[in-house]
């Protein structure tokens, strides 16, 4: 996508397995091709699977800690360190947008492997802000997206909103010895693309009644839900275009760039 705009676009990446981060694989090749695609942001803010809290918490400290927020992987994945730094600012920002909503600031809080396993390969220099936003999970999915929708001037701003999930994530029927997704994560992978592409936003919030599988492929809703905040910050003049189109086992690793321009 050619963005003809100086408003920022925004992106859903399908994180997947955490290995992404380091291993030379066609995902991390995809994000470090986008970080070169995209242009150059202020900051970012990223709303990741892995910061569910209660309430509506955003990170304030200048210098976020990298989180290893998982087990069971190789040392080298628990030696990375992203030393991006925070942007208080912009914190203040989205406690700005938000106003009405009850929103705590949180200087403890470090960057969770949903953000800088992507954010690492398209800025490899670490040299981008990064805020993070909490997921308040115990909310409907309308309320993340009425809180998205107060997001959007931010792109205006030269910030990059940076949503990181997956659209399938059903780790109990993951099969790491055969990548062939099953057909019911495909038939619901295919049935949010076609949502997507036809705009039809309320669909996608009420996924439950997008097909017999849905409680399959979303058994619980951390993953999913960043999706919903790349929907909420789209413009009417915005352009869809799907990258990464894949599923892989149970997981899907669908990603969805949004932007004014035209597709390439």
């Amino acid at each position: 996508m050619n963005i003809e705009s100086t408003r920022m676009p925004a992106v859903f990446l399908g994180h997947g397995n955490p290995m992404n981060a380091i291993e030379r694989n066609p995902f991390h090749e995809s994000w470090e091709n986008l970080g070169r695609l995209l242009p150059r942001p202020n900051a970012v803010l990223c709303i990741s699977a892995h910061w569910e809290a209660p309430g509506v918490r955003v990170t304030s400290s200048q210098q976020p800690e990298t989180i290893h927020d998982f087990h069971g992987f190789p040392k080298e994945l628990f030696a990375v360190e992203y030393p991006a730094h925070g942007d208080p600012e912009l914190a203040q920002r989205v406690c700005t947008l938000l106003q009405g909503h009850e929103v705590m600031l949180d200087s403890e809080r470090g960057l969770d492997h949903g953000a800088w396993g992507v954010l690492r390969p398209m800025y490899p220099a670490a040299d981008v802000p990064v805020v993070q936003l909490s997921m308040d999970t115990r909310q409907p999915l309308q309320f993340h997206y009425d809180l998205a929708r107060k997001l959007a001037p931010l792109r205006d701003e030269g910030v990059l909103i940076l949503c990181s999930g997956n659209i399938v994530h059903n780790l109990r029927a993951f099969r790491y010895d055969d990548p062939v997704a099953p057909g019911w994560a495909v038939e619901f992978n295919d049935a949010v693309k076609q949502k997507l592409l036809s705009r039809n936003h309320q669909a996608l919030i009420d996924y439950g009644l997008l097909g017999e599988h849905a409680t399959l492929a979303v058994p619980t809703v951390e993953h999913y839900l960043p999706l919903i905040y790349v929907l909420g910050v789209q413009r009417e003049t915005d352009r869809v275009e799907l990258i990464d189109d894949v599923v892989l086992s149970a997981i899907s690793m669908t990603s969805v760039l949004i932007g004014e321009g035209r597709s390439t």
